[in-house]
């Protein structure tokens, strides 16, 4: 399918239909072609990462390992870190342009351009991570996501990674009051940082490699990243003593592929299906290594001195109801945003209603 009989169809409303159909496996006789018919190609890929954050950019090399292991080596791409290709919270600009293929990168640093990039990565009191791929694979978030993707910014994402839940947030002084929040610098992006700032906090959108260094000289006063394992690489326990939970704005963040859709409609279906295939195996190695490495980590930093707190049960109340406030006010001016966003929401009140009858009371018991 080519751009303009795509954006026809968007035109139409049928654009979630004509972009599943594009992600179809291709049929057997065409998949079966000769490699040597294939074309070589050599793509560099913006992402959001430093290299030292070994499971953000290392899923980004192991994917592009495994487009090439699908290919016969023919279809090579090459991870940069942020601010070689492009700076880190402008991953998106350079692949909408065309000056960048493929890129790898959080779309929540985008909400500048348009707050439906949030539910790309995760909401505020949203779905955890199993909940957010629910949402994404079966409940009908992708083919919405790809709509707006290939009608704002001519690109087409698919899911590459989830970091599962985030922690709440280093501070250098112990926060227990919305009052307490009143004046504070912190890094915090997303529509979690429009709800910080709603409660009184400066926002800032600093991208991980540059996370320390604003701690350790004063520029901010707090910072969230991801969680214990790659907190603890980039030293932050080194900055900050008080370590807060739950990011409630961050259960279950999902990470992407972003591919300029005209580079995408190039490429011949079997490197679509390697793409899409390597994307999925991203997404859910990412979360396991997650899982598998944040508790030993956790009990690494309490062991060094670090504070381990809840946020107060009056700061969680006043984020909930702000958080709602805020997104019903942009539903109320924005058609993209309440299009997503009402959908979103009736899958979020069946799919938690499933989990608090289920899954969270086991959890809530083997605690006890």
């Amino acid at each position: 399918m080519n751009r303009r009989d795509f954006l026809k169809a968007a035109g139409m409303g049928i654009a979630a239909t004509a972009l599943a159909a594009c992600a179809e496996p291709a049929p057997a006789a065409e998949a079966s072609a000769s490699a040597s018919d294939l074309p070589e190609l050599d793509w560099q890929m913006a992402t959001s990462w430093t290299q030292g954050l070994d499971v953000l950019f290392g899923t980004t090399q192991a994917f592009a390992d495994r487009v090439a292991a699908l290919t016969n080596g023919k279809f090579k791409i090459t991870p940069r870190a942020g601010g070689e290709l492009a700076k880190a919270t402008e991953v998106l600009d350079v692949v909408s342009s065309g000056a960048v293929p493929i890129g790898h990168t959080a779309s929540y640093y985008y909400i500048g351009k348009s707050w439906v990039m949030a539910f790309g990565t995760t909401m505020p009191f949203g779905l955890t991570s199993s909940q957010q791929n629910a949402w994404l694979y079966s409940g009908g978030g992708l083919e919405l996501l790809q709509a707006f993707y290939a009608r704002t910014f001519n690109v087409i994402q698919f899911p590459a990674g989830n970091t599962s839940a985030q922690m709440g947030g280093w501070f250098r002084k112990e926060i227990n009051t919305v009052a307490d929040l009143q004046g504070l610098k912190m890094r915090i992006p997303g529509l979690g940082g429009q709800v910080m700032s709603a409660l009184g906090v400066q926002v800032q959108n600093i991208p991980g490699g540059e996370i320390f260094q604003s701690l350790e000289t004063g520029a901010i006063d707090a910072a969230e990243w991801v969680g214990p394992y790659d907190d603890e690489k980039l030293g932050l326990n080194k900055t900050a003593k008080y370590y807060y939970a739950p990011g409630w704005w961050e259960p279950g963040p999902t990470v992407e592929l972003q591919i300029n859709l005209d580079e995408w409609n190039k490429l011949p279906d079997q490197y679509k299906n390697a793409i899409q295939a390597a994307a999925a195996e991203a997404n859910l190695s990412m979360a396991a290594k997650y899982e598998a490495a944040n508790g030993e980590a956790l009990e690494r930093l309490v062991a060094g001195g670090t504070e381990l707190r809840a946020y107060s049960d009056e700061i969680m109340q006043a984020a909930r109801e702000t958080a709602a406030e805020l997104f019903d006010a942009k539903a109320a001016e924005d058609a993209d945003f309440k299009a997503v966003y009402e959908q979103w929401s009736t899958f979020r009140a069946q799919v938690q209603k499933w989990s608090f009858a289920n899954e969270f009371g086991l959890m809530k018991f083997m605690e006890k």
